[in-house]
């Protein structure tokens, strides 16, 4: 049968390559960045039932690597999209690694070594990592990859290097596989917060985002699990979530409600509760969107384990010698409110990936206002786009959450598995 190409190795691109591959398709997964896994690899729990994010999401990440029928492609990008659909022409860019990928088995040696340390994405910035390094220790594949625009060439990693896996050089590779269908599963990015100057985050230490204090959650994460001021290290002795920061933000152009930061800010308030009791917890909202199966009785969980609720935003937040002031007006009752924070945790939103512009722009897809992909029919297909044979997957649609992302890869993977078996999309 004909292959297929997904665009995007999160856990939605991920289930439409298994859901394909597991159907007899053969799949081209082109994901830029080093390992797959996308963001839900960053993330501590899962909502509502608090398991694992990499308990669920590792097992399908080696499973789509040691596919038989899957040619995972990291450090990758798709360049050029020619022919029509069911005969399209995918051209593939192989973005330099340093390392030879076949000789390198994953030690960490080279790591150890280096003596050069920068901020790591993967933690959110919160964590540093190597000149020459892997995103995490679960990465999918347990492959290095070293960083030219960082390195200081001091040879180190050459010399420590037993199968010479390390380079010197490296360049770009193009290739050009056939496809039948193409899935775009490109994700997503979260709302910059510097872009709301009243919250100054990035100015007080101790404000920080919700993927950041995922990280610092996480048992794996730059803090070893432990929560903390960024000012003084220590545990602080109450938070404040702020929602909707970045959604339902008609003057900033987005009108959009990111379906997530109610439901994560629930799970992170309800983790915080269980791991430090005496921490005071409140949560400041405009609504409580809890939508999914369980998320109502999640919420519910949240009141029952001690989690305050107080439906108001605030105007800014300030400085106060050892702590934060926040002031907010309780909308249900006209009250003024004082609140002393330690710590803040903004719970930015989700927007359209970074590569969504250029990947419209190739494949002559339109985008909606908010800047995601267009679909066919936002009531009846929200897989399908206006050229047959390209669908869409997870959040390159529309923010979703993980249940909803793989509900909806599956369904894209579907599509794309009747225009393999027929030859070509019919419509």
């Amino acid at each position: 049968m004909p292959d297929v190409v997904v665009i995007g190795g999160g856990v939605s691109g991920i289930q439409a390559a298994l859901d394909l591959a597991n159907h007899g398709i053969d799949v081209y997964l082109v994901e830029k960045e080093p390992s797959i896994g996308g963001h839900m690899a960053m993330l501590d729990k899962t909502f509502p039932t608090n398991d694992c994010s990499m308990c669920i999401l590792s097992p399908k990440m080696l499973d789509v690597y040691r596919h038989p029928r899957v040619h995972t492609m990291t450090c990758a990008r798709v360049v050029s999209v020619s022919g029509k659909p069911g005969e399209f022409q995918v051209t593939i860019r192989k973005m330099p690694r340093y390392i030879d990928e076949e000789k390198c088995n994953g030690c960490g040696d080279c790591i150890s070594i280096c003596p050069v340390e920068v901020y790591n994405r993967f933690d959110a910035g919160l964590g540093v990592r190597k000149a020459i390094y892997k995103p995490h220790n679960q990465a999918v594949p347990d492959i290095v990859v070293k960083d030219p625009d960082h390195c200081i060439e001091c040879g180190l990693c050459y010399d420590v290097c037993g199968v010479d896996a390390v380079r010197e050089e490296d360049e770009e590779r193009d290739m050009t596989v056939g496809a039948t269908s193409i899935v775009i599963a490109c994700g997503y990015e979260a709302f910059d917060a510097r872009k709301k100057d009243q919250f100054q985050y990035l100015v007080l230490p101790d404000v920080v985002t919700g993927l950041e204090f995922e990280r610092m959650m996480n048992a794996s994460g730059p803090t070893g699990g432990k929560v903390c001021r960024l000012s003084t290290g220590e545990t602080p002795r109450s938070v404040v979530f702020v929602q909707c920061v970045g959604s339902r933000d008609i003057p900033a152009g987005r009108p959009y409600c990111s379906g997530v930061c109610c439901m994560y800010a629930i799970k992170n308030a309800i983790l915080l509760r269980e791991k430090y009791p005496g921490i005071d917890v409140t949560i400041l909202y405009m609504d409580i969107r809890a939508y999914g199966k369980g998320y109502e009785e999640y919420y519910q969980r949240a009141i029952g384990a001690g989690v305050k609720f107080l439906r108001g935003m605030p105007g800014e937040i300030l400085g106060d010698g050892e702590s934060l002031l926040v002031r907010v007006e309780n909308t249900e009752n006209g009250e003024m409110v004082e609140l002393h924070p330690e710590l803040v945790v903004l719970s930015t939103g989700l927007e359209p990936a970074g590569s969504v512009g250029e990947i419209a722009e190739m494949l002559g897809l339109p985008r909606e206002s908010t800047g995601f992909f267009q679909t066919l029919n936002e009531k009846i297909d929200t897989v399908a786009t206006i050229r047959p044979g390209i669908y869409l997957a997870g959040t390159a649609a529309a923010p979703r959450d993980i249940p909803d992302c793989v509900a909806h890869s599956g369904a894209a993977a579907m599509r794309a598995f009747i225009d393999a078996s027929r030859d070509g999309p019919s419509r």
